[in-house]
């Protein structure tokens, strides 16, 4: 494959991937929307509005409709179109850079492609904007809201905070992000692989069926939660507020694992398995309709002589 071909197959994976970030946070906002009315319910402390989310989801459609279960939905989609169009772009850039003569990937470079997918996600989007929206959202429920909407809350935070500002935390968010979508990649590439070879194609990029991709996409992210998971605790527990009692990501893991044991390692795994494990699903199946889609109707040019 030239390079002027591998690029422009880059360029779908970008144009591919914002689309299926935005096509995945509108199938599963109404579910987002209920756990955080759920959980905001609980720490009020006044009588409880929702006996469950049964009720909420009644109680919501009741007072403001069906598209009250979407009310917020663009905040997510600012930072899910990017992040997404930045995760498969990346994952494409990676890959054309990486291919064996034969147009596979060996092991260790699908995990390094993947890693490279997100970091890249996590420096130029998860970091920064997980950044303002925690202070757009904690503005909004302050007495008297500074900003006036989620773009003057990005110049505003941007200005006041400055890049240093926006970028606190990005270590832990490189991990974090890096080694879920490593662990993610990974499984999909390697799947796709197996089943490739036990179908008998001769093509390494034939397309998988869509059926099997969500299949596929269930697996890896039961791998990406419990591969990632034991990141995710040493991660908050460094930001907490006992985070002076570690002198560093090491000392973390060895006091939880001295005085806690090796399944303190794992401890949300099981309430983030649903939720992680639909989102990949989702987003899989999404993306490789649209890089099909894309592979018809947007023919790459042609290199020059």
């Amino acid at each position: 494959m030239t390079d002027v071909k591998s690029l422009h197959h880059t360029m779908m994976g970008i144009t591919s991937g914002g689309i299926t970030g935005a096509i995945e946070v509108v199938i599963t906002f109404p579910t987002e929307y209920v756990k955080t009315q759920l959980q905001l319910d609980e720490r009020m402390g006044a009588a409880r509005r929702f006996q469950g989310p049964i009720d909420c989801i009644k109680q919501t459609v009741k007072t403001h409709g069906f598209r009250g279960l979407y009310r917020g939905l663009s905040v997510l989609l600012y930072a899910a179109i990017p992040k997404s169009a930045v995760r498969f772009g990346g994952f494409e850039e990676f890959k054309r850079h990486n291919l064996s003569p034969d147009g596979t990937l060996t092991p260790a470079r699908k995990l390094l492609c993947g890693m490279g997918a997100g970091v890249c996600e996590a420096i130029l989007v998860v970091t920064p904007m997980e950044t303002v929206k925690v202070k757009f959202i904690n503005d909004q429920v302050s007495p008297n809201p500074h900003y006036r909407g989620f773009i003057h809350g990005v110049h505003s935070i941007s200005k006041e905070f400055g890049l240093s500002g926006l970028y606190k935390g990005v270590t832990p968010t490189i991990f974090k992000q890096g080694t879920n979508q490593a662990i993610r990649f990974f499984t999909m590439e390697s799947l796709k692989e197996v089943y490739r070879k036990h179908r008998g194609d001769t093509a390494p990029n034939q397309p998988v069926p869509k059926l099997i991709t969500g299949l596929f996409g269930i697996v890896a992210g039961v791998a990406s939660v419990y591969g990632n998971t034991p990141l995710d605790v040493i991660k908050t527990r460094m930001q907490g507020l006992d985070a002076h009692r570690y002198k560093n990501t090491f000392d973390c893991a060895r006091k939880i694992l001295r005085s806690e044991g090796p399944f303190a390692f794992y401890k949300g795994a099981v309430p983030r398995l649903g939720r992680v494990c639909l989102d990949v699903c989702i987003s899989f199946m999404i993306y490789d309709s649209f890089m099909e889609y894309f592979t018809k109707v947007w023919p790459s040019p042609k290199p020059k002589a």
